[in-house]
């Protein structure tokens, strides 16, 4: 493959890993947006909930507004406008609750919808009674868009007996004691029956009846806002859940780099049969067959580049430029492992290779990180770091590769001189070796011969051969008197 190719093999490996990045990065800037987001849905939340609490106290209680029977009721407005509107804000919805608060026929306004609130229970009629009493005074109220609103507790109650058969009526409800009686549903079917109103013209409060008193406020809202927090904690934990990486991103990764590297292999595979010589016009179904298999192996290398790279920058600490580096440097090292297989070459070139084969791989990972760093654009600034970087890595290689052969061949000429200089040292000293191994042979024979006159004129020579000082030698007849004597 030449350069060029290499080039552009690298370049689209870099492109497909940029782009998974940039796929990874816009998920996790969603996330960050919508934590965000929803930081500033908590704080309006809470703080609906703070104004209301205010509210109340400044405005209904330290003004003992509607009296000891009446106060609920206003506490109640303030406190249905409160809690309606934080729990749309929480959900980064508008508010649509606005108190009235002018004593007229409406006491609050919701996204233009007119509301009564009826938080009464004297009389045991639910604020049935209530109800009947604000009609007579605003008969077409209900007819204009008009509704009512009472306690949650009270709807679920008067829903269950407005839906009640007579026959289930007679049977589950009591005469007496704790519970809806047999009286209360038919004063519920009586109130319908009327046809002054039906019961969607009636809803319930987000409160109950209790929750509203003077004495209980200040908790019930206390409660809602510790509530509000624990629903934001769902959301945040959903946002979570809904950022993570998914099969169906993965999928779509692993077909884009199969698709882009299955076409790229394609046509690299075209053009060098183009080089070759041969037209498109010339191409045989054994050049097609060879160019389509050519494809087929780049598409599943794709295939496996975009799985990994989705994979590792997903479930490890390890950015997309890496990545695919990881991928071109397995595939390298395999295709040398292949050939050392196959014998065409030897172990000292697989290592070599396989090194070059990382080496080139963590260039361009390095390269593609600091385009992308420098020209903050997907994709773009990772092929433009890629490219640079590669082109400059080769020259500088290719430039390395010349002085290194130059070296190379200065230390072999080097070492052949020096080979042919200690060859001649060494038959010098191995004749010279030989020559005193000889002469050590004579004088060893005749120190040990069996003629004592020889053996003691050899025993002298040995020693003297030997290196003893002709001092300590008894060579003279003189020195054997004196030594033996003496």
């Amino acid at each position: 493959m030449s350069d060029t190719d290499k080039l552009a093999s690298s370049n689209q490996e870099q492109a497909v890993a940029a782009w998974v990045g940039h796929l990874n990065q816009l998920r996790l800037d969603r996330l960050l947006s919508s934590l965000a987001e929803q930081s500033t849905n908590l704080e309006s939340a809470l703080a609906s909930i703070d104004s209301a609490i205010r509210k109340i106290d400044l405005e209904v209680v330290t003004t003992n507004r509607g009296g000891v029977k009446g106060m609920h009721g206003f506490i109640a407005e303030v406190a249905e406008v409160g809690v309606g509107n934080a729990r749309r804000q929480l959900l980064g919805q508008d508010t649509v609750y606005e108190w009235v608060n002018d004593n007229g026929p409406v006491d609050l306004v919701r996204d233009g919808i007119q509301i009564q609130q009826k938080f009464v229970a004297a009389g045991g009629r639910l604020g049935l009674g209530a109800i009947a009493d604000h009609l007579s005074k605003y008969p077409d109220y209900v007819k204009n868009g008009g509704r009512y609103q009472i306690p949650r507790d009270h709807f679920d109650v008067i829903r269950d007996l407005h839906d009640m058969s007579s026959e289930e009526a007679g049977s589950v409800l009591s005469r007496g004691g704790d519970g809806p009686s047999l009286t209360d549903w038919k004063r519920v079917q009586s109130f319908f029956a009327a046809g002054d109103i039906d019961i969607d013209s009636v809803e319930p409060s987000h409160l109950e009846y209790g929750d509203v008193q003077r004495g209980a406020y200040a908790t019930t809202l206390d409660s809602e806002k510790e509530e509000l927090k624990n629903t934001d904690k769902s959301i945040r934990e959903d946002m979570h859940d809904d950022s993570r990486p998914g099969l169906q991103e993965g999928v779509q990764a692993t077909l884009l780099s199969a698709a882009v590297e299955g076409g790229a292999a394609l046509l690299m595979a075209i053009i060098q049969k183009r080089r070759a010589g041969k037209k498109l016009a010339d191409f045989t179904s054994d050049d097609w067959a060879e160019i389509a298999g050519t494809a087929g192996f780049g598409f599943v290398k794709g295939g496996v580049r975009g799985l990994t790279i989705y994979s590792l920058t997903n479930f490890t600490a390890t950015s997309a430029a890496v990545a695919s580096s990881v991928v071109t440097s397995a595939f390298g090292v395999a295709e040398q492992a292949s050939k050392l297989r196959r014998g065409e070459i030897s172990e000292a070139q697989f290592i070599e290779n396989a090194e070059l084969v990382c080496l080139d791989t963590a260039v361009s990972a390095l390269s593609s990180l600091i385009g992308q760093t420098l020209i903050p654009v997907p994709v773009l600034g990772a092929v433009i770091g890629n490219t640079v970087g590669m082109v400059m890595y080769q020259t500088a290689r290719s430039s390395l590769s010349r002085r290194e052969a130059e070296l190379v061949e200065q230390y072999l000429a080097a070492q052949s001189d020096l080979d042919d200089e200690l060859d001649a040292e060494y038959a010098a000293l191995v004749e010279k070796l030989n020559a005193s191994m000889s002469d050590y042979f004579t004088v060893l024979e005749r120190a040990f011969s069996p003629d004592l006159l020889v053996a003691a004129v050899g025993s002298v020579e040995l020693a003297l051969q030997i290196g003893v000082s002709e001092d300590e030698v008894l060579n003279t007849e003189a020195k054997v008197l004196s030594f033996f004597l003496d």
